[in-house]
């Protein structure tokens, strides 16, 4: 049995961090249901709209990043661990999201081919399997995860790692935590 903390010892600044294909922009579509924001996810931030996910100019992207972590209360899905000590600055709490390679490959794969819509997806993008994609889920996240993880745990913010799918279901039913529908883009 996974033994949680009560959800609001994170406080009202949660960052929803972990592996691509982990789960995490549903579960922050599902905390900030429930503390009544809007889930803010770092690659919508990041990308373009009604591209195939072109990134925005940097400059847009990290003021876009400030203005998201200068609310009072949010969720944000994402890592972009370049502008990571800013938004740890402002966190109150952690979720830290797991998963094996392969179970994210297949996740990737899913969601690619035949989830048009799903949360956290890019308005009007073109989603495509990518190469670059599939290597860093295979390859280079595996390499990374021991290093995110320290780094993480460094912040010294209350911090709850769910490790694999199973903890992660477990996590919504101890948190009471449901779902929410997937809503499609405005035309």
């Amino acid at each position: 049995m996974l033994t949680l903390p009560p959800l609001e010892s994170l406080g009202p600044r949660i960052c929803v961090c972990g592996p691509s294909n982990a789960g995490k922009s549903t579960l922050a579509a599902a905390l900030a249901r429930r503390m009544g924001v809007d889930p803010t996810y770092l690659d919508l931030l990041h990308h373009q709209p009604h591209t195939n996910w072109v990134a925005r100019p940097r400059e847009e992207f990290d003021a876009a990043h400030s203005a998201a972590i200068a609310r009072d209360r949010w969720v944000i899905e994402g890592n972009y661990m370049r502008l990571l000590p800013e938004r740890m600055h402002r966190a109150t709490g952690i979720l830290l999201l797991g998963t094996d390679r392969w179970s994210a490959f297949g996740r990737y794969l899913r969601r690619t081919l035949f989830e048009h819509q799903r949360h956290g997806m890019l308005d009007g993008a073109q989603d495509s399997l990518k190469w670059v994609m599939i290597r860093y889920i295979l390859i280079e996240q595996p390499r990374k995860r021991e290093r995110d993880i320290n780094l993480l745990r460094a912040t010294g913010l209350p911090m709850v790692q769910l490790s694999s799918m199973r903890e992660l279901q477990a996590a919504y039913a101890v948190w009471g935590l449901e779902r929410p529908p997937v809503t499609s883009p405005p035309a």
